[in-house]
């Protein structure tokens, strides 16, 4: 490539990042924590209906993270995000932000669920005494595609932390857990 051709690129690239600075700065504003366990609630009821087996994962369950409608959103640079809840026993004990960025080929919007089992409840101490969490790499997360149906005993075989995606909506592919950042925050009340 010309280093005229890396400059225009260059200069592209800073105008999209821009744009989708200025796109996302009014979507990602924290919600109140009764928004956030409204979600969580909705989310969660969309998965049992939705997901082949999803009562049986939550029975099994030492923990559940629920982050409802993670949105991303991309133009040559992306960003993902959303907010959500960690429930033990059906109670919610701590709210998380997830978060993410890329940089490729990409663009469009998308909103999607995310649902992360913890199978044993030492997953869920090192997750809940970490300061941060990578959910592609710090946990080995196996992701379950919704309509596997596989049961718990052979997902806990193979992880201590099950991810599920489900409820897609939008005009962008690639939802996955490279990258999303899970950090630990405390809403308004």
């Amino acid at each position: 490539m010309s280093a005229s051709t890396l400059y225009g690129f260059s200069k592209f690239v800073r105008f999209a990042s821009m744009l989708l600075a200025l796109a996302t700065t009014g979507i990602a504003q924290a919600d109140s924590a009764p928004q956030i366990d409204t979600s969580v609630d909705a989310a969660l009821a969309e998965f049992r209906r939705s997901v082949k087996g999803g009562d049986e994962y939550l029975a099994a369950a030492k923990g559940v993270l629920i982050v409802p409608e993670v949105k991303k959103v991309g133009l040559v640079v992306g960003g993902q995000w959303g907010e959500g809840a960690l429930r033990i026993k059906d109670k919610t004990e701590a709210y998380y932000k997830m978060t993410a960025a890329s940089v490729g080929f990409q663009a469009g919007y998308q909103q999607a669920n995310y649902l992360f089992v913890f199978l044993t409840e030492t997953a869920l101490k090192e997750f809940r005494a970490g300061k941060g969490w990578d959910a592609g790499i710090d946990a080995g997360v196996t992701v379950v595609d919704e309509s596997v149906g596989a049961s718990v005993d052979t997902l806990k075989a193979k992880s201590s932390v099950v991810a599920f995606i489900f409820g897609k909506e939008g005009l962008m592919g690639g939802y996955s857990l490279k990258g999303q950042k899970l950090s630990r925050f405390t809403p308004e009340k």
